[in-house]
Order: structure tokens, then sequence, then C-alpha cells
């Protein structure tokens, strides 16, 4: 049984970095002011590196950010995406690069607490 009680917290650890992007998904619709929104985004980023800092958080987050940015211009360019709220370049909601960081932060420690700490293995 302390076995089972050790897996848990990796899965407490998963569930509430899911969790906290299923809150930020579902804050779209209820905050419609993409400024407000983009804050509210930012607290949660600052929350999660000044809780738990971690190596290469900032190129996980700059990757996504950026990264995002740019995919998204050639998905509304091409016509494979459009957005109704274009506060960012005229393209796409100011908030979507951040939301997309957190995503790219959540997916790199998830990965690595699975790799790490639940599988237990060594990479060099």
């Amino acid at each position: 049984m302390p076995k089972r009680d050790g897996k848990m917290k990796y899965y407490i650890q998963i569930i509430f970095y899911a969790a906290v992007v299923v809150i930020m998904v579902a804050l779209v619709p209820i905050i419609k002011n993409d400024y407000a929104l983009t804050g509210i985004y930012s607290v949660f980023i600052l929350s999660a590196v000044v809780f738990k800092k971690e190596r290469s958080d900032f190129m996980f987050l700059t990757i996504g950010f950026f990264g995002l940015i740019l995919g998204e211009y050639f998905f509304v360019n091409t016509g494979v995406e459009t957005f109704n709220r274009n506060s960012l370049f005229g393209i796409m909601p100011l908030w979507l690069p951040f939301l997309w960081a957190f995503i790219f932060l959540s997916m790199k420690r998830v990965f690595w607490l699975l790799v790490r700490d639940y599988w237990h293995i060594q990479l060099k």
C-alpha cells in the first residue's frame, strides 16, 4: 500500500497542471477584455515560475510564446484559422501566446515529472 501512496503525489501534480490549463481556457468566454485576461494569464505564469522554478522554464515559456505567434500567424494568413478577438497584430487575441506559453511549461514539467521521478529514468 505505501507504494500506491507514493505514486499519488505524481497524479496530483499532473491533475493540478491540467486543471490550471482548463481554468485558463474556461476564463476565455467569461473575461471579454483581452488585456485583463492577459494580465490574469501572466499571474498564472509568474506564480508557476516563482513557486517552483525549474531548469529551462524560461526557454519553454519563450518557445511557447514566440513559436505560437509565428505558427498562428501562418495559420491565420493561410485561412486555416480565424479569430473573432484580434488584439495582437490584428490577427489573434493578445492572451493566446500567454496561454500557449503556460501549456508548453506545463507539458515540460509533466514530462520531466514522469521521466525523472515517476519512471526513474536517468538522462544525461
